[in-house]
């Protein structure tokens, strides 16, 4: 738990942590799979800075299980306790609401049949989730400690996460926007920035290249929000390139041969750039880059009309710092 998750009840922090429905967290919870500091405790309690939350989900009915699917997976490196992959644009993690096969998950599994069980039900292996339209570098638990290990690191802030974006405009050579976010109060499936009952949202940020209307821009997320690149960055004024919700169609200001391009690109510009998180198995630093992707580079050069700049070295590369 961290500080500013303080006063959060149980049943909201594991549904939120573990992407899970609220009534069912709140079932583990009376039948004592969920436990504080080793105890047991109501679905109401408040949890307090420095408290360690244990879960352990039942086993996947039937109806959870998800089978193996084959399937293209861009494995950037894998080990006996995980693996990362460079997800595409446009698949999503794992099923869900209106989506029962053909995610990563399916895909996952085919390729490591042990994954079956790790994690929470319906999501083998699935540690962190992406958009289904960003693209990017992900980690997956190939073993229940994998998992854990993991969980806990995204929980204590010790995974270091970088994206790449192509935003409107050009931003400040850098800065930090540093914006609660909330549910949208009129428009539900949104989010927004709240100052009022609104959730802390950290995002540094600093403008690597600039080429007309566009910049592409580089995002340490402090935080992890739903939403939080996509509202901060509307915030700041220079929303995604191709964001349907919060682009607010900047493309129809543009003039000149870069307004088709932008027009037509189909998706949120942003990438899942870079993913270092401390190794399960000694606790090392492991960083892992997932390249830009073809659309990206390609939506660069019909604008610029050149290649995309040198992008900062992976070795030289430090949690936290730029």
């Amino acid at each position: 738990m961290t500080a500013e998750e303080a006063g959060e009840r149980l049943d909201r922090h594991v549904a939120r942590r573990l992407d899970a429905p609220r009534n069912q967290v709140q079932g583990w919870i009376e039948a004592g799979r969920v436990r504080v500091d080793g105890a047991p405790r109501r679905p109401s309690h408040a949890l307090r800075a420095g408290d360690r939350v244990e879960c352990e989900p039942p086993p996947p009915a039937v109806e959870d299980r998800v089978a193996p699917e084959p399937g293209e997976l861009a494995v950037l490196h894998e080990d006996p306790w995980l693996a990362v992959i460079d997800k595409p644009a446009g698949l999503v993690v794992h099923p869900g609401a209106g989506v029962a096969a053909g995610t990563l998950a399916h895909r996952l599994l085919h390729r490591y049949p042990e994954m079956a069980g790790v994690g929470g039900p319906g999501r083998p292996g699935i540690v962190h989730r992406l958009d289904r339209d960003t693209s990017g570098v992900m980690v997956a638990a190939r073993t229940a400690e994998t998992y854990r290990s993991l969980t806990r690191a995204f929980a204590a802030r010790k995974v270091d996460k970088r994206y790449l974006a192509l935003v409107y405009g050009t931003p400040p050579a850098a800065g930090t926007v540093d914006s609660p976010i909330g549910r949208h109060p009129a428009r539900r499936r949104e989010m927004a920035v709240r100052r009022r009952g609104g959730r802390p949202a950290e995002t540094r940020f600093r403008t690597l290249a600039s080429a007309g209307p566009v910049s592409l821009v580089e995002l340490d997320l402090r935080t992890g929000r739903t939403h939080q690149i996509r509202v901060h960055l509307k915030t700041l004024g220079h929303p995604l390139v191709g964001d349907p919700v919060y682009g607010e169609r900047r493309w129809k200001g543009v003039h000149g041969p870069a307004r088709r391009p932008l027009e037509a690109f189909p998706r949120p510009a942003l990438h899942a750039w870079r993913l270092a998180f401390p190794h399960p198995a000694d606790g090392a630093r492991s960083a892992h880059e997932a390249p830009v992707p073809a659309d990206l580079a390609r939506l660069w050069r019909e604008i610029a009309g050149g290649e995309l700049p040198a992008l900062p070295a992976l070795p030289g590369w430090e949690s936290g710092g730029w």
